[in-house]
């Protein structure tokens, strides 16, 4: 009878072991289809790539668009789980989302903790000021103060041209901009899509400026789990799927087109892969 019950506490074992391999095994694309959703970590506070809606209080925004275009080619529905610079990394890790689309630089030191799609965005990193003020570029930053995001690559690039700067890190850009209209900070830096978007929806946009030349550039990746090249390449594919088929370019031109507020021309190509 002792015999009997240790054979089956063992093959009980076996078979927890079996599934939890199978579980692990399985991935994040096999996962979101089993589950129907798709947990997508992004910015709220970014506009225009993810922010709160003031009439809808939803979130939405060019990397929104692009995770839900990335759900519908799924067949699941979406989640949105608002990130930050400093928090998009580890939730990704900790399997809090299933891809992270937040303004994130795809940085060599990065691959060391998480994966990253192909590029999906291109920019490059400049200066926010106020108008007039003494400030062109990072070499008039000597002595003065710059404020940026907490984990964001724009800490390091800025001391990188300009070491004779304070950098002082805010939780978000918004808090950030907030000190330079205080007179905290003589410019906040970060990529001038995020600054085209401070800008633009300040109340007197007219009393700042966006200056001087790319200083570090910055190629936005999704970030996905490490090792899990099913669903990288998966969404590898809707993204070049998106650029061929002009659904980037309708989303690109809803958010940063002429007729927005935050106008950046589209002078890069996505780079893609024959079938």
């Amino acid at each position: 009878m002792k015999k009997v019950s240790f054979v089956f506490v063992l093959l009980t074992v076996l078979l927890f072991v079996m599934s939890s391999v199978v579980a692990v095994n399985a991935g994040t694309l096999e996962d979101v289809k089993a589950k129907g959703v798709l947990t997508a970590g992004v910015k709220d506070a970014v506009v225009p790539f993810g922010y709160v809606d003031e009439k809808t209080k939803e979130l939405v925004g060019f990397d929104v668009d692009i995770c839900r275009e990335i759900a519908n080619k799924l067949g699941v529905k979406l989640e949105l789980k608002p990130v930050t610079s400093a928090t998009r990394i580890p939730k990704l890790a900790q399997g809090t989302v299933d891809l992270a689309a937040a303004t994130m630089t795809h940085k060599l030191s990065r691959d060391e903790v998480i994966d990253f799609t192909i590029t999906y965005f291109m920019d490059g990193q400049k200066l926010l000021v106020e108008k007039d003020g003494g400030v062109k570029s990072y070499h008039d930053l000597a002595g003065k103060r710059v404020g940026t995001a907490k984990g964001s690559t724009s800490e390091k690039n800025i001391k990188n041209v300009q070491p004779d700067c304070t950098v002082i890190s805010y939780e978000g850009y918004p808090q950030a901009f907030l000190a330079l209209k205080q007179g905290k900070v003589a410019a906040v830096t970060t990529d001038s899509s995020i600054l085209v978007g401070l800008q633009a929806s300040d109340d007197n946009p007219g009393k700042w400026e966006i200056t001087g030349d790319f200083f570090a550039n910055e190629p936005y990746g999704i970030g996905v789990r490490e090792n899990d090249s099913d669903f990288r390449d998966f969404v590898n594919r809707s993204l070049i799927e998106m650029w061929e088929d002009g659904t980037y370019l309708k989303l690109y031109n809803k958010w940063f087109g002429p007729d927005t507020k935050y106008y950046i021309p589209l002078t890069w190509e996505m780079e893609t892969f024959p079938k």
